[in-house]
């Protein structure tokens, strides 16, 4: 399954010139769907693996705090995302999809500035769940 996000000039959802183009906006399930079919990780692999390493019951305590505050920021980012969304559809109205001479506005930077916000905060919360729900110890194998 190909969940490429990419305007028809090859612009991927997290550039501005996707927008500024004419490119979809991405339901936030198109862009987990993206996250999961690519394997990302997000830029806070390390914190949440050094997290898992730790041993119990401050392994499930850093791991609940991490997923905590990405969850948080999902919320905010979710929020941005769909306002910016309803202002490109406005903006789009307005100056309509392609202009002649396309221009890059704050709009279509703050737009694919916050799929990557979101395009992390999935990946973040995906690694989370793979992770197995305790530790095992080593009277597991026995």
């Amino acid at each position: 399954m190909d969940c490429e996000i990419i305007s028809p000039q090859g612009y991927g959802a997290g550039h501005p010139w996707h927008y500024v183009l004419g490119g979809a906006v991405p339901y936030p399930k198109q862009i987990q769907a993206q996250v999961i079919a690519r394997g990302y990780r997000g830029y806070m692999e390390r914190d949440i693996k050094a997290a898992s390493h730790k041993p119990e019951p401050q392994r499930s305590e850093a791991l609940h705090t991490i997923k905590a505050k990405v969850l948080e920021d999902l919320r905010g980012d979710l929020s941005r995302y769909r306002t910016l969304a309803r202002k490109l559809q406005t903006h789009r109205e307005k100056h309509g999809w392609i202009l002649e001479r396309p221009e890059c506005h704050d709009i279509h930077s703050g737009l694919s500035i916050k799929f990557a916000h979101l395009y992390n905060d999935f990946a973040h919360l995906n690694f989370i769940a793979t992770l197995p729900d305790q530790q095992r110890d080593m009277f597991d194998l026995l």
